[in-house]
């Protein structure tokens, strides 16, 4: 039996179908916020995740025509005014600690987003590999509106990378709504889906990934995080290094076998 076997979500509905993993808040009347708990469970998951080869790929849906409201202003907002430093230290890491255990969890994710997702909830459409929303999305890093830093759960350095610094300084400066046709044209969504089609599209995606090589699709998102630190010339050799691997797989071997058969290779992971 493992560690996943005894996850039980609490805070949040989780479920594994066909290699994809699937998370949905589930406080759709309050448009799905985040509490102390919720963060806590969420990162969690990410780090047994990390270490389950059967879970190819994640999406976290929308509820109740909501992605995530940000955190729960009574659940969070409210105790933060009793913190002391060390407290809201703590808290500001805990927080952080969710995306880390995203970008490192080896799987890739992607954010259906419906309706609202602001503050903590536009950190989670950005932490993921990638992000459709519906024409109703609504995305706002709201932060600045609240009395707080744009700085917040790594926006700072991972929003400029998907839209541009400049597009990026106006989200986090202003904490204004982005619409679904601004994001899209920014390249914060790849795609705008309707409504009724949005849980569809996703999980089509996700089993298309689900489908392809997981080791591989360990290292691309690796590659993808890690490189932005690295000059053009270390980009290169981490590169040649992490293909070198994927090349020893036998899923690397299974896609020759099934191109000189002139079939579809089935790959599966190792």
């Amino acid at each position: 039996m493992s560690e996943l076997d005894n996850f039980t979500a609490h805070h949040f509905h989780w479920h594994c179908d066909q290699g994809i993993g699937y998370i949905r808040l589930n406080r759709p009347e309050r448009m799905n916020p985040l509490t102390f708990d919720s963060y806590a469970e969420l990162t969690t998951l990410f780090l047994i995740v990390t270490q389950q080869d059967a879970i190819k790929t994640i999406v976290i849906l929308s509820n109740g025509g909501n992605f995530c409201s940000g955190g729960d202003v009574h659940d969070i907002i409210g105790p933060l005014l009793d913190m002391d430093t060390k407290g809201l230290l703590r808290f500001t890491r805990m927080t952080g600690g969710l995306v880390k255990s995203m970008l490192a969890c080896g799987k890739p994710i992607i954010a259906a987003v419906d309706g609202v997702a602001v503050g903590a909830g536009a950190i989670l459409a950005m932490a993921s590999d990638m992000r459709i929303a519906t024409p109703e999305a609504k995305t706002a890093f709201l932060f600045t509106r609240v009395g707080l830093g744009g700085c917040d759960m790594g926006a700072c350095a991972i929003l400029p990378r998907i839209i541009g610094q400049s597009r990026a300084a106006d989200l986090l400066f202003t904490g204004r709504m982005m619409s679904a046709e601004e994001g899209e044209r920014w390249g914060f969504y790849s795609r705008i889906v309707a409504a009724e089609e949005l849980k569809g599209v996703a999980c089509k995606m996700a089993k298309k990934i689900a489908e392809g090589p997981s080791f591989a699709h360990m290292m691309t998102k690796t590659q993808l995080n890690h490189e932005w630190n690295m000059a053009p010339e270390q980009a290169i050799e981490a590169e040649a290094q992490a293909q070198a691997l994927c090349m020893q797989t036998k899923d690397f071997s299974r896609a020759y076998k099934a191109f000189i058969n002139k079939q579809k290779p089935c790959f599966e992971g190792d």
